[in-house]
């Protein structure tokens, strides 16, 4: 055999050992829906029935949870109603006439998913659980969650509430973004306390029994009734790839645990980082009305990479930026203003936010003509 033949054969053999280590299985789960989405951009990374409704059971708290955060402050004081009590299943034991802080009574919540807490946080910022409700749906067609419907904020059995596992991931990306929730979920266990009655506690342990067994895990929430099966939405970081998956109806309590291992597993296998543009490569102007200045800067948080499955190449992928010409003031730093696209051939693969710099309430000459000729610039 000549040296060039040699070498051939020898390329051969590192490539077929190359593709043997990159054509991981996929998980092989008995949970009827699943699937694994990168937390940066969205991708989808693997589904088995993502789109398929399923009850939701207990990870509906991530969104009772989320509108806590933003519209409470964390030392609100809730009161324990009659209704809250008389919920079925609350593992942090609390009574009518009961007092935390909003803070408290979410953090324990989501630890050891009190049925009770998410109706008493309900009726604290919306009078009632069914009026509460209307406000989850709300938010949840903000976030594209068009196969979801809350009739409760605790994911108790309703023919009425309903999810999927691509709308559950949808919200997870969106509330793993606030550093409030993300602290809250992360935590395997914490001493709950009360105002009143004065000096009650509860040592709280974390439902989600990957917390602290699984390398890189940050959260998120479990979910369990006879008929929602095992439910787990859960996110995990490891070298710089971001991963969130969410299963529904797993065969089991326990069953959701080692299935969402695999599809961990089978995620930080199979994906490596490419990198975008920078941060101030991918940067707009856009034009702001009724401001003291005329323009602000819009760009991601941070430089944009974005995940490539096997046998992809980066080439492929090419970036867009979807940002209005005009916005109106006041604009809060990082709010987000438009989004920068991916694609892959042509194939939207996921999306960055795009967040702005402040700019006040207020008035110059520039930001007056903006909305003097508003309709003329948006041409440009």
């Amino acid at each position: 055999m000549g040296v060039g033949t040699m070498l051939l054969a020898v390329c051969l053999s590192l490539s077929s050992m190359t593709s043997v280590r990159a054509a991981t299985a996929e998980p092989d789960i008995q949970a009827e829906a699943a699937i694994l989405i990168d937390a940066d951009t969205g991708r989808v990374l693997w589904s088995k029935n993502g789109e398929e409704r399923h009850y939701p059971a207990s990870m509906t708290k991530m969104m009772t949870c989320l509108l806590g955060i933003q519209l409470l402050p964390p030392d609100a004081k809730i009161t324990i109603s009659q209704a809250a009590a008389s919920t079925e299943d609350l593992p942090l034991h609390i009574a009518r006439g009961d007092v935390l802080t909003s803070e408290e009574l979410m953090r324990g919540m989501m630890m050891v998913s009190d049925n009770g807490a998410a109706v008493a946080i309900a009726e604290h910022i919306d009078g009632s659980a069914a009026v509460f409700a209307e406000r989850m749906n709300e938010k949840a067609q903000e976030l594209g969650m068009v196969n979801t419907h809350f009739a409760n904020p605790n994911g108790l059995t309703d023919p009425n509430h309903y999810s999927t596992p691509h709308d559950m991931a949808r919200l997870a990306q969106y509330a793993m973004k606030n550093p409030v929730f993300r602290d809250f979920v992360r935590q395997k266990e914490r001493r709950v306390t009360w105002i009143a009655p004065a000096g009650k506690t509860l040592l709280a342990e974390n439902t989600n029994e990957l917390l602290g067994h699984y390398e890189g895990i940050t959260g998120i929430k479990t979910g369990w009734t006879s008929a929602a099966g095992g439910c787990l939405a859960a996110s995990a970081e490891r070298q710089g790839v971001h991963l969130i998956a969410v299963l529904m109806k797993a065969p089991s309590e326990d069953a959701r645990f080692p299935e969402m291992r695999a599809i961990l597993d089978y995620g930080f296998a199979n994906v490596t980082l490419a990198k975008g543009p920078t941060a101030k490569e991918a940067s707009r102007h856009v034009w702001v009305k009724g401001g003291t200045q005329a323009r602000t800067v819009v760009r991601p948080a941070t430089d944009i990479e974005y995940p490539l499955l096997p046998g992809e190449e980066a080439s492929h992928v090419k970036v867009t930026y979807e940002v209005p010409k005009v916005i109106s003031a006041p604009v809060t730093s990082g709010q987000t203003v438009g989004s920068a696209i991916l694609t892959y051939d042509g194939e939207e693969i996921g999306r960055v936010d795009m967040v702005a710099e402040a700019v006040p309430e207020g008035f110059s000459i520039g930001s007056w003509l903006v909305g003097l000729f508003e309709g003329p610039l948006s041409w440009f």
